[in-house]
């Protein structure tokens, strides 16, 4: 076995330790709180009503815990689909070529029919010819994956966990094993949901007991040393998971992904950290879908196909969207953008375009050739 593939299983095994640890706990609070509250604590001081009240409610809440949770960690990342794979002779071109200058041609050319409104805005790392490129096409390089073999649609991001790319990224989450994205990332809020729910409801309805046990107004028992833990971890988890779910939260609101909090998607204008953000209403209903009905379940139901998504320039007029875009430009990137200036809108590719457009400026001839 190679040393990267036994690294690898290794990582993957290991992955799986923390899924196990909040399996525990949630498996030993179910037994503090059905056994040993409930039914020795509640029922053997003749509390019979509220302790089948606390059943119910308690089994609600860990059901919905426990279906999200189990649908975080095994759906599967979703890949970006064919349509933005190279072909097998756009491969073998890409991979002769060591100017990254005519790599980019070669990208541009496939990528001209895809729906892509972000560029990279990094420079390459592998090919030292980058050095001596126009700063402007540095900065305005499509997005490539060189492991994966294929260009990034909008939001996807490699997952070096997962060793995949991954559509709407948001991040890989060790909790579940898994790469939360835009296949699992409305059952990750609602895992967080309901366990921060799980936690508050197992946290209020201990505390009277705990405070009985504390003051030795109860008899000490075996129930005593599971209450007491129980109130004390259902509190430790209520607050971590609330600043996360707070978190996520305003996330959603702003329509951004983890990774774009800390690094904003570059569209042909510049960064934009709300480039794709609609407006608070449309963005919840990107994630969570149209049908209220289905918000409160783990059943996917999000808008989409996770490849193209809407900016906040789509529908404005394009005129004035141009305008905008051009005004903007000006003041991040000068007179001379290495991308035509395109309102969002339109239907085909918003970054590329064609040749005669490309070679209004003058600066662009040396770095575009004559078959884009």
């Amino acid at each position: 076995m190679a040393p990267c593939t036994f690294w690898r299983c290794c990582q993957r095994t290991v992955g799986w330790v923390p899924v196990l640890f909040i399996t525990f706990v949630v498996v030993w609070s179910y037994y503090a709180y059905v056994v040993e509250l409930c039914v020795f604590t509640l029922s053997g001081n003749g509390e019979n009503g509220k302790a089948v009240v606390y059943l119910v409610a308690f089994h609600l809440f860990i059901v919905m815990f426990v279906w999200s949770y189990w649908m975080t960690i095994f759906t599967s990342p979703a890949s970006p689909s064919k349509e933005f794979c190279l072909s097998n002779s756009e491969k073998e071109r890409y991979e002769k070529e060591f100017s990254q200058e005519r790599q980019q041609e070669i990208l541009r050319r496939a990528a001209r029919d895809l729906p892509i409104y972000t560029t990279s805005a990094s420079k390459s790392k592998k090919n030292k010819s980058s050095a001596f490129l126009p700063k402007e096409f540095l900065k305005y390089a499509i997005r490539y994956c060189e492991r994966c073999q294929l260009i990034k649609p909008d939001r996807a991001h490699h997952c070096s966990a997962c060793d995949m790319c991954v559509r709407k990224m948001d991040h890989h989450c060790p909790w579940v094993n898994n790469c939360v994205g835009f296949s699992n990332y409305k059952f990750f809020l609602l895992f967080l949901l309901y366990s921060l729910l799980y936690c508050l409801f197992v946290a209020t309805t201990v505390l009277q007991y705990f405070i009985k046990f504390w003051t030795n107004e109860l008899s000490d028992t075996r129930a005593k040393f599971h209450i007491l833990f129980l109130f004390f971890v259902s509190t430790m988890f209520f607050i971590s998971v609330l600043s996360l779910l707070s978190y996520h939260c305003w996330l959603v609101g702003k329509n951004r992904t983890t990774i774009e909090s800390f690094r904003a998607p570059t569209f042909s204008y510049g960064p934009d950290g709300n480039g794709f953000s609609l407006g608070c209403s449309k963005n919840w209903r990107q994630v969570f879908g149209d049908e209220k009905k289905y918000w409160l379940l783990p059943i996917f139901s999000s808008q989409g196909d996770g490849c193209s998504f809407p900016t906040r320039l789509v529908g404005t007029d394009p005129e004035q969207a141009s305008v905008s875009n051009h005004s903007e430009n000006t003041r991040s990137i000068g007179s001379n953008p290495p991308f035509p200036i395109k309102p969002l809108s339109e239907s085909k590719n918003r970054l590329l375009d064609s040749e005669p457009q490309w070679l209004e400026n003058g600066s662009e001839e040396g770095v575009v050739r004559s078959g884009l």
